[in-house]
């Protein structure tokens, strides 16, 4: 992830990361890197098929979508965007529907380029054309993931039976041990949604914590391993961002050990402790 990296750092880091065996890289327009993401993928010897390349709409309408998509393309110089993740659930219960609507013909559409699930909002044009392979969203929680659920029943209905509605398959979250969102992974586990894991090392804010640095110490690991080993023993997708190199390799060298299940339920907590906006509460009206 390169949320907060400097544009003029993110083509070094990216390179970095792709060197050390990342293929991964998640941004965002938002985070105004998105060229610096760009170069790094076409600069690197590495198969464009071979790199994930995520980035996120900020607004939920049509035209944002549409024009977002356009800008990210243009930035990055990319033929294609293999995810864009719709950041943020707010906009209002009527936009959100409206936004899904679509999702039943970009199903039909994707099917015919990709043999991934696709899922969510009004990117049509752009799947047409083959410049989004793939869409999820970011920060819901259970109410907006509910929400979500009744307008596929509705499309479902009005479209003519089930599977006409859609499929939801991922939700990006901040998750960690001191902040696990029990109620969150239920559900998603529950219904089949993947979780990615934005700031699971907690931007560096809770390794002194004893329980990390017993485990730290026991399997001769960093705390920042650790804790994405805690994130991948949960099942979860974790997206890890660092601009130093040695942190960059040392944060991909977390799978020569696992924790236990012990150790896993030892590290969580019941805390609500975000590093992060926290969108995932924002009531549905807003």
């Amino acid at each position: 992830m390169v949320a907060d990296v400097p544009p003029e750092e993110t083509e070094r880091c990216c390179l970095e990361a792709l060197k050390a065996g990342y293929r991964h890289i998640d941004s965002a327009a938002v985070y105004k890197n998105e060229a610096g993401c760009g170069s790094a993928i076409r600069g690197s010897s590495i198969p464009r098929d071979q790199i994930f390349f995520t980035s996120k709409v900020i607004n939920i309408s049509y035209d944002e979508a549409k024009a977002t998509v356009e800008e990210t393309l243009n930035l990055t110089k990319l033929e294609y965007i293999d995810l864009m993740l719709l950041h943020k659930p707010m906009g209002g219960s009527e936009n959100r529907k409206g936004a899904w609507k679509a999702v039943r013909k970009l199903l039909l559409i994707m099917s015919l380029i990709t043999p991934i699930d696709i899922w969510i909002f009004k990117l049509v044009e752009a799947v047409e054309a083959g410049k989004v392979r793939s869409i999820g969203v970011s920060n819901y929680g259970v109410h907006h993931l509910d929400e979500l659920e009744q307008h596929i029943r509705e499309l479902e209905a009005e479209r003519g039976g089930k599977g006409k509605g859609g499929v939801i398959s991922i939700n990006q979250v901040e998750l960690h041990p001191w902040l696990a969102r029990k109620d969150i992974v239920d559900w998603c586990t529950k219904h089949g949604v993947a979780l990615q894991a934005f700031a699971p090392i907690v931007r560096g804010a809770r390794f002194e914590e004893p329980s990390v640095k017993k485990l730290a110490e026991k399997y001769n690991k960093t705390p920042a391993q650790v804790l994405i080993r805690w994130s991948l023993d949960k099942g979860f997708i974790p997206l890890p961002k660092s601009v130093t190199p040695s942190r960059i390799i040392a944060n991909a060298d977390v799978y020569d050990f696992k924790l236990t299940p012990e150790e896993v339920q030892e590290l969580e907590t019941d805390e609500y402790s975000p590093c992060a906006w926290d969108p995932t509460v924002r009531k549905l009206e807003e």
